[in-house]
């Protein structure tokens, strides 16, 4: 029996947490990915808008004024496979707890779905991961990608 999925909006201290597209700020999102991360530096604004628009989109709004505070997206079949990426929280809001709440919210509305496994891939934030379950590949060297860019 698997668990039902959480209600939204949760929240997490001045933080509430929601799935419904219609609040993304997504030119905010494009700012935070494409000049102040490693993975998506210089990512054009279509780009960012059409991953946005084939993802399930995560994200953490300042319960006060409603503000954007973190984002992540999650590229799923919604069966078998999960790939979550663009997991961001805004600078003022480290170290609040925010990015793991944000992971625990993600990890709990795919848990119904009995997804078979759920991917990442991150240089520098393996803590926040795992505190939420996520642990390094068992065997790193059986997968393969195809860098096309």
């Amino acid at each position: 029996m698997t668990d039902p999925a959480p209600s939204y909006p949760l929240t997490h201290g001045a933080y509430e947490i929601s799935t419904d597209p219609a609040r993304l700020d997504a030119e905010r999102i494009h700012h935070w990915l494409s000049t102040d991360t490693y993975w998506a530096t210089g990512r054009p604004r279509e780009t960012q808008d059409r991953a946005i628009a084939g993802s399930l989109n995560f994200a953490a709004y300042h319960r006060g004024t409603g503000e954007i505070a973190a984002y992540a997206r999650v590229v799923t079949d919604h069966t078998t496979f999960a790939w979550l990426c663009d997991v961001y929280v805004d600078r003022p809001a480290r170290g609040t707890g925010l990015g793991t709440a944000l992971v625990t919210a993600v990890r709990d509305h795919l848990a119904p779905l009995g997804l078979r496994r759920i991917m990442l891939a991150t240089a520098d934030a393996h803590g926040v991961y795992q505190k939420v379950g996520f642990e390094p590949l068992e065997e790193p060297d059986m997968w393969m990608a195809l860098g096309l860019n």
